[in-house]
């Protein structure tokens, strides 16, 4: 019960914080890093519900993000629609590319898998670069609305997109938790741990992998769309496998398979990026040793850590516990042998 308590204690304080962060910061820069970095920690939901969950390590993730950041600019920037429409369809549209990628994608398995959706990946971004009159090429997409306004709530300021796009992250949080504690959630668990198992009990293997891969590109969509509207411009970049490996570093140093990784790898990978922006390229000369050994030694990352330690320590209570026990029924059976004498 204590571990509940302070389970949901602590959720409760990080929702406070994060409410109210721009008013104890008052800072424009720092609350436009915060958005971004909760922009990127709705497309590591994705990568992870795919990836941690069910096994499968999709290199086409920045594709689809483009898709959905390019899908919303050109509904609202060339097609002059609605906003919201436009943020809808946007999604849509990402899901059905997602959906037809993965019923080829899924035939193949592991590293198969991985140079497939790194190949599509590949090429929608140089759909996006090469095909000037519908993309703009490497001019890129500018003039990107924000979103727009629902009744008297407008999204112009910072500080109001902030708490839009937070919302969205904690809806989709809700989402991935309702998803990994059902039995959905065990049934993607059960393909990862062994496909052919879990085709021997009865599930439907082929059908799994294409829901969860479907949702993983809705997440990147919804992403690379909450990314076009706070940014405003959009270049080919955004396509690039590069991001790819962002979000995968986010996810590996956060902790893979679990539900808090994307969030702590993305904050604190994102803000020690900040502190180290003096160094420019050579960040990666600390971030890939780093990375290098937090893979060899703790694979889960720093959530997965974290949560060992815990266990081996609530393991080596328990055995005190025992042991301790065990000293007081010998104690006790002692005592009662010599009062029986």
């Amino acid at each position: 019960m204590a571990k509940v308590i302070n389970k949901r204690t602590m959720i409760l304080a990080l929702l406070l914080f994060a409410i109210a962060f721009p008013f104890v910061s008052q800072n424009d820069y720092i609350i436009h890093v915060m958005t971004l970095s909760f922009i990127w920690m709705i497309g590591v939901y994705g990568l992870n519900l795919l990836a941690g969950y069910t096994g499968y390590l999709s290199l086409a993730h920045a594709g689809f993000f483009a898709i959905g950041a390019y899908s919303l600019g050109l509904l609202t920037v060339k097609a002059q629609m609605n906003f919201w429409l436009a943020f809808v369809l946007s999604l849509l549209i990402t899901s059905i590319i997602g959906f037809l990628v993965g019923v080829i994608a899924l035939r193949t398995k592991e590293h198969f898998f991985a140079i497939y959706t790194l190949c599509v990946g590949y090429i929608i971004y140089l759909v996006i670069d090469k095909w000037d009159s519908l993309t703009e090429g490497v001019r890129g997409l500018i003039g990107i609305p924000a979103p727009a306004n629902i009744g008297p709530i407008s999204f112009e300021s910072s500080l109001s997109q902030y708490y839009l796009v937070l919302a969205i992250l904690l809806l989709v949080i809700l989402i991935v938790y309702r998803i990994v504690h059902s039995l959905t959630g065990r049934t993607y668990i059960a393909i990862r741990n062994s496909e052919d198992l879990a085709q021997t009990i009865g599930i439907s293997t082929m059908k799994n992998k294409l829901e969860v891969f479907v949702l993983s590109t809705f997440f990147a969509g919804l992403s690379g769309a909450l990314y076009a509207s706070f940014i405003r411009f959009i270049g080919p970049d955004i396509g690039n496998i590069v991001i790819t490996f962002d979000l995968l570093t986010y996810l590996l140093i956060g902790g893979i398979g679990t539900l808090s990784g994307p969030i702590v790898g993305t904050f604190l990978v994102v803000w020690i990026s900040q502190q180290l922006q003096f160094l420019q390229d050579y960040r990666m000369l600390i971030f890939g040793p780093a990375l290098t050994l937090l893979v060899i030694f703790y694979p889960r990352g720093i959530t997965g850590a974290i949560g060992g330690w815990s266990l081996k320590r609530a393991e080596k209570n328990l055995h005190k516990a025992k042991i301790k026990d065990g000293y007081s029924q010998k104690s006790i059976s002692a005592d009662n042998q010599v009062k029986e004498g």
